[in-house]
């Protein structure tokens, strides 16, 4: 008697076990085939895969944390420029470059805190109207990230740093544009 109870529960566990590896593919799957929708797929899958169990299949959830992906990059990424600007030896075009860059930097950040803050709204008077400006902030969010490296064009080493430091923010920010764009999509 004592081993058909062992036997029953090993099969529940084995059962539930199973379950939740089919279910923890599907969001993975989920993951994998949104982000194909995007310009950076690797670094998109690579980025929100580890957070399938937390997004599942929602694109909202998707594009959420895409966004906060984005952020959390972001804001290493200006740590890092705050950084490399204390740089001493730098030339006063690099300099003033560099101010633009963090401007710019720090632009994107509001931006995309403001875009997260919005997303984290529940329900809204008007959502379509609340996804463009999402939208807009994001976009704007990515072209700031983009224009930051610029002030290099004159200083090839120079624009070379700055972009190896910049490129992995843009890419996350462009990835999470897409995700939105995606879920906007679907919200009409």
């Amino acid at each position: 008697m004592k081993s058909s109870y062992s036997l029953i529960i090993l099969l529940l566990l084995t059962s539930a076990i199973s379950l939740i590896s089919a279910h923890e593919k599907t969001n993975v799957e989920f993951i994998r085939t949104s982000c194909g929708l995007t310009t950076y797929p690797t670094l998109c899958f690579k980025s929100l895969s580890a957070r399938a169990g937390a997004i599942q299949t929602s694109p909202k959830l998707l594009a959420q944390t895409a966004l906060s992906v984005a952020l959390d990059t972001t804001r290493t990424t200006s740590s890092s420029m705050v950084k490399l600007s204390k740089k001493h030896g730098m030339t006063p075009l690099e300099v003033a470059a560099m101010k633009d860059c963090l401007e710019l930097l720090s632009d994107s950040l509001y931006e995309l805190q403001r875009s997260l803050h919005e997303m984290n709204q529940p329900g809204s008077k008007d959502s379509r109207l609340v996804m463009r400006d999402i939208q807009t902030w994001v976009s704007s969010a990515m072209t700031d990230e983009d224009t930051c490296t610029e002030g290099f064009k004159n200083d090839l080493k120079m624009e070379s740093v700055v972009r190896g430091k910049i490129v992995k923010a843009a890419h996350l920010t462009s990835n999470a544009l897409a995700l939105i764009n995606s879920y906007a999509s679907l919200s009409r």
